[in-house]
């Protein structure tokens, strides 16, 4: 792509202003000359190979253009001796010879509002700027709009003397190379017959049946030729308007690349360019929880060149940021035209519609250099150090989390990719549930502490390796205390967020048969000592170790669960799970409120097994914080094996069974296929 910028008029009705420099060499504003301006914009997008054509004080012009600190742009002079005599359509016969391939064609006089130029470099289309929302001009250029065979509106003819069927236009077009041929050719055609004084686009409407020029509307945005000292003013005034709009940009990414900083780039060209840094929480809440704490992002932004102000997102939500900021423009790439971010696109067009402003979306990219970067940034996720501390961070942020249950690799990548997008929001799995009731049944073995931890912390490996989010680890009784401390510091090292032990000693029996088997609970010292030994054993702060208390299982009451509940957090229990074999929630409910009654900041933890009906926020309100979903998966997994197996054995195939089960090409896309696992 090349530039064609026409600058060999004489500029004579500008006045003294022109006496000794060519009109392009005005300054539209305190930095910026015209042609300043226009060289700048063609570079930054991407635009390096510059022709342009003079006349009147062409020698200044080209020295001008030369002094700039623009090494990236060549520069092709072609004069017009006579500019005095001629058009601008013999300008471009005399420089045809450099004029191959795509072209954009501008005239020197014209000022562009920053992005238009990038917006037109999108368009795959031959297209002229036009200015819908504007009157028809009396002397200057209007576009003839005809429908195509498609129903698309196309440029069929441009001049001065056109009414009917018009929209106001400017003489900036992207021509593809065909369509730029085909031009060019008719204006040669015209020079060479002597028509040397009349528009180019004279020889557009000779041809322009063959070509396809679509018009591309700049409404509201300043696309504007400078004829006057008046134009000249109001041009001024309208890019000082625009220099100090504010441009509003949201982030929520831990890592900075190249193709942020382009983006950033360009946002800050429309205005005062404040960006939003979405706080811990609201990232946690759509997404994966940041890497970078939220104040951390927050000075990354502020060093970038072209910002002008960073803010804290708190929400998810736009609502409440634009309420505040009301700003002019809204910037964010074009990937949330669909998918679960619609709804927040939806949100900002509205608060546009009833307050005003713009929306500005650029091209998202897709580049794989920069997906390669944000995959291994997000590795660090899952690196022990990063993943054990992020339990704590989640519940001082959301109150309640919610762990499901994995026992291998394929089911903990179910946890970790699983996302339901529903009124705007993102709900996903906080973290990962390593029960020793399903890693031993998916062994095929009793639940009586058989699988030894040698056996469990393979399959927290197995988990570690393709997922990033915090584990807690069913601990059972923990086993002896001097056992349970080197448990602690292992699973610490593996970057386990918690262990859960119950205060049961003795052969391990299954919570859910109750007193139906003979199970003999801890004394309170007992296993207060046990949790003190777990507590001085750790290495880092970020561990937890948390009480299972089984009083309601064995019939010992909620005063016995009460005081062993103050017992265990006073020996440094960093949460108490409350159990229940039950039906009803009640005494659940009960444990929760007296509890909270004399300890409001102790994590709690239920697992409602056998009491699934309350929700979440319902949980929440009562004063739980973690919610743990112990064996659905497994529960799910093995009723569907078990048809598939009969309806095989059934019909002596297959066939039957493949109607209800995943393509492997489908489950194979679960599965991460680098080393960086499935982050």
């Amino acid at each position: 792509m090349k530039a064609l910028i026409l600058a060999a008029g004489l500029g004579s009705r500008m006045g003294v202003l022109t006496d000794n420099l060519p009109k392009c060499m005005v300054k539209v504003t305190d930095e910026e000359t015209i042609i300043d301006r226009q060289l700048r914009q063609l570079s930054e997008a991407g635009i390096t190979e510059i022709v342009i054509t003079t006349g009147a004080h062409g020698k200044i012009l080209e020295d001008y253009c030369k002094s700039l600190d623009m090494p990236d742009l060549q520069f092709r002079f072609v004069e017009n001796p006579r500019f005095q005599e001629t058009n601008y359509i013999y300008s471009i016969y005399l420089a045809r010879e450099f004029l191959t391939g795509d072209i954009l064609l501008l005239h020197g006089d014209l000022v562009l509002e920053d992005g238009i130029i990038e917006d037109m470099l999108n368009n795959r289309d031959s297209c002229m700027t036009v200015l819908s929302n504007n009157g028809l001009p009396d002397k200057d250029f209007k576009a003839v709009l005809r429908s195509d065979e498609n129903g698309k509106q196309r440029i069929v003819a441009v001049g001065v003397d056109f009414f009917n069927e018009t929209v106001a236009a400017q003489p900036f077009y992207k021509l593809n190379q065909k369509d730029w041929k085909i031009w060019l050719e008719a204006i040669v055609k015209f020079c060479e017959q002597g028509q040397v004084k009349c528009y180019a686009e004279n020889a557009f409407n000779e041809v322009s049946g063959k070509m396809k020029l679509y018009p591309f509307d700049v409404s509201n945005r300043v696309c504007q030729e400078v004829d006057t000292p008046q134009d000249l003013a109001v041009i001024t005034y309208r890019l000082h308007r625009r220099a100090n709009r504010t441009v509003y940009m949201a982030f929520a990414t831990d890592i900075i690349h190249g193709g942020h900083l382009r983006i950033i780039e360009r946002a800050a060209r429309l205005g005062k360019l404040v960006i939003g840094v979405l706080s811990d929480e609201a990232v946690a809440s759509y997404k994966r929880y940041p890497l970078v704490p939220c104040k951390e992002r927050m000075k990354l932004f502020k060093s970038i060149k072209g910002v002008s102000r960073v803010v804290e997102q708190k929400e998810f939500s736009y609502k409440n940021i634009l309420k505040e900021l009301k700003p002019d423009i809204v910037v964010h790439g074009d990937n949330w035209r669909q998918g679960f971010l619609q709804p927040l696109r939806a949100e900002v067009l509205d608060w546009i519609a009833s307050h005003g402003g713009r929306l500005v979306e650029f091209p998202y990219s897709n580049e794989s250099q920069y997906k390669e970067i944000e995959d291994r940034w997000r590795m660090g996720l899952s690196l022990p150090d990063n993943r054990r501390g992020r339990l704590k961070k989640i519940l001082a942020m959301q109150g309640l989390v919610r762990f499901m249950e994995a026992h291998d690799g394929i089911s903990g990548l179910i946890v970790e990719d699983t996302v339901v997008h529903a009124d705007g929001k993102s709900y996903q799995f906080d973290g990962i549930w390593v029960s020793s009731l399903c890693d031993s049944t998916a062994k095929g073995k009793p639940d009586i502490e058989l699988v030894d931890m040698t056996s469990r912390f393979r399959t927290i490996d197995d988990l570690t390796e393709v997922t990033t989010k915090p584990i807690i680890f069913d601990g059972d009784t923990g086993g002896l205390m001097e056992h349970f401390v080197y448990t602690v510091r292992s699973l610490e090292k593996l970057g386990v967020s918690a262990i859960i032990i119950e205060d049961k000693k003795g052969l391990k029996k299954n919570s859910l048969f109750g007193t139906e088997v003979a199970q003999t609970q801890a004394d309170i010292e007992e296993f207060s000592k046990k949790i003190a030994a777990g507590k001085r054993a750790q290495k880092s702060e970020d561990f937890m170790i948390i009480a299972r208390i089984e009083s309601l299982i064995l019939d010992r009451g909620m005063e016995d669960a009460l005081k062993r509940a103050k017992a265990f957090v006073k020996a440094g229990a960093d949460g108490i799970m409350i159990h229940s074999r039950k039906k009803e929630p009640d005494e659940i409910i009960e444990f929760v409120k007296k509890f909270r009654a004399f300890d409001n900041l102790t994590p709690l933890v239920i697992v409602p097994t056998t009491f699934p009906s309350i929700k979440e926020d319902n949980w929440k309100e009562l004063g739980v914080n973690i919610v743990i979903y112990a064996n659905h998966l497994l529960r799910a997994e093995v009723p569907a094996m078990r048809q598939t197996a009969e309806i095989i054995l059934k019909n002596h195939r297959a066939q039957e069974a493949d109607i209800a089960l995943m393509g492997f090409k489908d489950i194979i896309r679960l599965i991460p296929n680098d080393t960086g696992g499935g982050i």
